[in-house]
């Protein structure tokens, strides 16, 4: 094929298998370079349950000359493409009790049910899926580092809401995948016979036949690339074995892996381990274009998580009813600095002039304010990515001093979802759009 002719849309081609390329210079010599709107939007969710250490959560001034506090950190290289947003909280869910009563609409901002039927809203991410879902081979990825929890609350409601912040209706939350391998399995279609053969396999005589027609340099980004892509199902595979050997002592228990703790369950015993592989199996299936909206729970409300190399002995939620102690601010930000590794992930990715974090908005947010006090009426959030332009960044914003009718996520959902040409009159509990934004 001329090199004039290859598509803007090239893909790699294997056995059951469709890669999306990366952007590559030489596939588009004879033609203007196009401007960020002309690349795909994204949109992530990275949850944090339980809230932060509220002493070391703040950020002031704008772009080279923003503050950031101890905790967040591990945004400082990224600060110029991130927003850092205060003040703003879910009215509907204030004044529900404690945990799944402060969770279950976090993305809708709907009314929740007591009782044995659940109902909330569909959250922002989903209705994102449903509009750009089409283009891709998954409307969107719901990947989790732990397992849901089944029953009720004392408050009586139901330990869905604490479970998941994805709903694809209001009467079902998305299912979470917990175990990477079935996630990058689901992403690359590897089964039967096909998961014994390497993505790179399949694809190679394609890969091959490209190199030869691009440039030197552009023959680097997809040596590159593709390094990146075995590094992942490397680890993968890994993970894989493990999954099979807990599956195999369950049975011997006569008992399902799913049930039991970790690493029983075939789940790593270290976190570190697990949110840095969802991390970048959320960044490759951006890359690949194999969706557009992802969203991972680092840890759920009612977390059992711990952290032994935190220096913690407390598991999770214990450790967020003394949020304010050393140990739960490095518990905050472990996770802050898992969400700042694949907002680095995408920015890495170039997309034209920009990376695909430009093109993206990656959202950083949890269902507490300060968890000794289950506090609610602000939430700890923030932005990365421009979305192709469209969305300022570097920037500190703060609500804190509005009305509440001024400071509603769901003014937020609807401008985002503005940007994804998703126009509602109405989202959850609000008809405007956030102001400043």
């Amino acid at each position: 094929m001329p090199r004039h002719k290859i598509s803007r849309r090239t893909v790699l081609r294997g056995a059951g298998c469709t890669m999306a390329l990366p952007w590559l210079e030489s596939l588009h010599a004879l033609a203007d370079s196009p401007s960020p709107s002309a690349f795909p939007k994204r949109f992530g969710v990275v949850f944090l349950g339980n809230g932060i250490n509220e002493d070391h959560w703040s950020a002031s001034g704008e772009g080279a000359a923003m503050q950031l506090s101890k905790t967040l950190e591990p945004l400082e290289p990224l600060k110029h493409k991130i927003n850092v947003i205060d003040g703003l909280f879910v009215k509907a869910l204030t004044g529900q009790g404690i945990h799944p009563g402060q969770t279950g609409s976090l993305l809708s901002g709907a009314h929740i049910s007591k009782g044995a039927i659940i109902h909330s809203g569909i959250s922002i991410d989903q209705m994102i899926a449903n509009h750009v879902g089409d283009s891709t081979p998954q409307s969107s990825i719901v990947l989790a580092c732990e397992q849901p929890m089944t029953g009720y609350h004392e408050t009586n409601f139901s330990m869905a809401y604490s479970s998941h912040i994805s709903w694809q209706t209001p009467e079902s939350p998305v299912p979470v995948e917990v175990y990477p391998s079935l996630a990058w399995d689901n992403l690359f279609d590897n089964r039967g016979s096909l998961l014994n053969m390497s993505i790179l396999d399949r694809v190679k005589d394609r890969a091959q036949d490209l190199a030869k027609r691009v440039s030197a340099s552009d023959k680097g980004k997809l040596d590159e690339y593709l390094t990146s892509v075995r590094e992942v199902e490397k680890r993968v595979e890994g993970m894989r074995k493990g999954k099979e050997d807990a599956e195999d002592a369950a049975k011997a228990k006569n008992t399902v892996a799913a049930t039991m703790d970790r690493p029983a369950n075939g789940l790593p015993e270290d976190l570190r381990d697990h949110a840095r592989l969802m991390c970048d199996i959320i960044a490759i299936a951006f890359q690949t274009n194999k969706t557009r909206v992802a969203s991972l729970i680092i840890s759920r409300d009612l977390s059992a998580m711990y952290y032994p190399f935190l220096d913690v002995k407390e598991g999770h939620h214990a450790a967020s009813h003394n949020n304010n102690s050393d140990g739960y601010e490095r518990i905050a930000r472990f996770h802050v600095s898992q969400y700042a590794y694949l907002a680095s992930k995408l920015d890495s990715m170039k997309e034209g002039d920009g990376t695909v974090l430009d093109n993206t908005c990656l959202m950083f947010l949890s269902n507490l304010w300060i968890g000794r006090k289950h506090d609610n009426f602000r939430l700890p959030l923030v932005l990365a990515g421009g979305l192709g332009g469209t969305l300022k960044t570097g920037r500190t914003l703060n609500y804190l001093n509005e009305s509440e009718e001024n400071r509603k996520m769901c003014s937020l959902y609807l401008s985002l979802m503005d940007r994804f040409d998703v126009k509602l009159e109405q989202f959850g509990d609000s008809q405007t759009r956030l102001q400043q934004l």
